[in-house]
């Protein structure tokens, strides 16, 4: 148990159990381009997170530098295609 956890229930709150990622796991997802690996979960067709590290960000030369939430256009097309072959789950 955690620290927050023991003080949620200290409080007389009961903690809901995050379970997003039960249904529609982060999964690596690797660019054809530069190879870089993220992790990536399909909310919806419309919806998609992405968790980046410091490896593929160094490795990714279609980040906009003015721009930190924007994508490579070549690991958008390689997150589509896992989408489209079932590599990744869309969990709508």
């Amino acid at each position: 148990m955690t620290d927050r956890q023991a003080a949620t229930e200290q409080q007389g709150v009961a903690a809901r159990q995050d379970e997003r990622l039960v249904d529609g796991p982060l999964l690596p997802v690797r660019c054809r381009r530069c190879a870089a690996e993220v992790l990536v979960r399909k909310a919806s067709w419309e919806q998609t997170s992405i968790q980046w590290n410091a490896g593929a960000r160094a490795a990714c030369a279609g980040l906009p530098d003015d721009d930190p939430f924007g994508i490579c256009p070549a690991l958008r097309s390689a997150i589509q295609e896992a989408a489209l072959t079932g590599a990744i789950k869309v969990v709508e």
